[in-house]
């Protein structure tokens, strides 16, 4: 097991309605502050909530909402500009990866002089950043706790990892009623990739006993949130266990690893603009059988800890019950279950294994594997 060298930085709030106190959380933080929100927040109340929350303290703020494509650095260029222009004392953050993502981004380069694409290709970002109040209106959030985080290289469309200060997330509030926003099929999703996420970092060459902590209690979470609790004695709402789940299931990420399935979803994603929700979730069940064959305890552990898992199914029974029940889920509500069900060809596939294989947590994965192996296993799922 690899030695744990982890440091938690945000102040984490979480609990329904905690955004109708935000202008009290924020007031620390500054007076001007630039709102980065997800245009698809423009339908529902968010947006209100957010504007008259912060009018109430007479906390200003400027709204940045052109977010189209994932979180790429032609947007993110517009954003900084807009930001440094408006003398902003901080960022706010509001949506899913895309917007929280970008504001990361923002908060850590504020203050840089070089160009943006010098921190894209390597570059460590190492000025002072802006403070950043992270509300993530979907149920995970892997990247809101890394000095590392992906963002997409417009003028290629690769997939890239920006080295960003600590610390730069000062508050993070997670609202369970914010989930309203998202449909059946997309809850669905993010709950299988959240879940995904929570076992690569269980598999991972990088889990340690402070991420199995966190593994664990996601997984638990996460299995009442979706089906139900066993005993009475448990009443929370499942959108607060949903919540609760991506949580946890965030920063055991965080102090382990990703795995193969994000690594693929977020390749797809910038390449292709695929929802990478869709991408973890079909290759799940392929990350739980190949991980059967040389990590089968792990994996039949997560499996009696989401409740899918008998108690006197073992080893490779409850190895094989645990992926099928995760296809059932998806065939439930009419997901996709192979990578072609995407419109994505072979050939795109070759192309993702050779970006995400450039990326860092490939020396992390719970086996060691060249790109060929990765697309191997991609092909599997097609």
């Amino acid at each position: 097991m690899a030695d744990l060298s982890f440091r938690i930085s945000p102040n984490i709030i979480l609990g329904s309605y905690t955004t109708t106190r935000l202008s009290q959380y924020v007031k620390p933080y500054g007076t001007r502050f630039l709102l980065i929100i997800d245009p698809d927040l423009k339908d529902f109340a968010v947006a209100d909530k957010i504007s008259q929350s912060l009018s109430e303290r007479n906390v200003e703020f400027i709204t940045f909402d052109h977010l189209t494509d994932g979180s790429n650095t032609k947007e993110l260029e517009q954003a900084l500009s807009l930001a440094r222009n408006s003398h902003v004392q901080g960022i706010l953050a509001v949506g899913g990866s895309k917007a929280l993502l970008v504001s990361a981004a923002v908060s850590a380069l504020f203050n840089e002089k070089k160009d943006l694409y010098e921190y894209v290709d390597g570059l460590p970002s190492e000025s002072e950043p802006l403070p950043m109040i992270s509300i993530p209106t979907t149920m995970r959030a892997p990247y809101s706790f890394t000095n590392k985080i992906p963002v997409m290289d417009s003028r290629t469309r690769q997939i890239k990892l920006l080295h960003i200060q600590n610390n730069i997330c000062k508050l993070m509030i997670w609202d369970p009623n914010f989930f309203v926003t998202l449909t059946e099929n997309q809850q669905v999703s993010m709950a299988l990739e959240t879940f995904c996420i929570a076992t690569e970092a269980y598999i991972s060459q990088k889990a340690n006993f402070f991420s199995d902590m966190f593994t664990e209690k996601a997984v638990e979470l996460m299995g009442y949130g979706l089906d139900g609790a066993k005993s009475l004695d448990i009443s929370t709402p499942s959108e607060v266990l949903l919540a609760q789940a991506g949580c946890m299931a965030s920063l055991a990420s965080s102090s382990s690893s990703i795995g193969v399935a994000s690594l693929a979803a977020l390749a797809v994603n910038a390449r292709y603009s695929i929802s990478r929700s869709l991408v973890a979730s079909i290759l799940f069940p392929y990350i739980i059988e190949d991980a059967g064959k040389y990590k089968c305890e792990r994996i039949e552990r997560i499996g009696h800890l989401f409740g899918v898992v008998d108690e006197n199914t073992h080893r490779e029974e409850a190895v094989q019950a645990f992926a099928e029940n995760i296809r059932q889920r998806l065939a439930k509500v009419n997901l996709p279950t192979r990578l072609k069900d995407l419109n994505i060809t072979m050939e795109q596939l070759a192309i993702v294994a050779e970006d995400a294989g450039t990326l860092e947590p490939m020396n992390t994965l719970a086996r060691s594997m060249t790109t060929d192996d990765f697309f191997d296993f991609l092909k599997q799922a097609y």
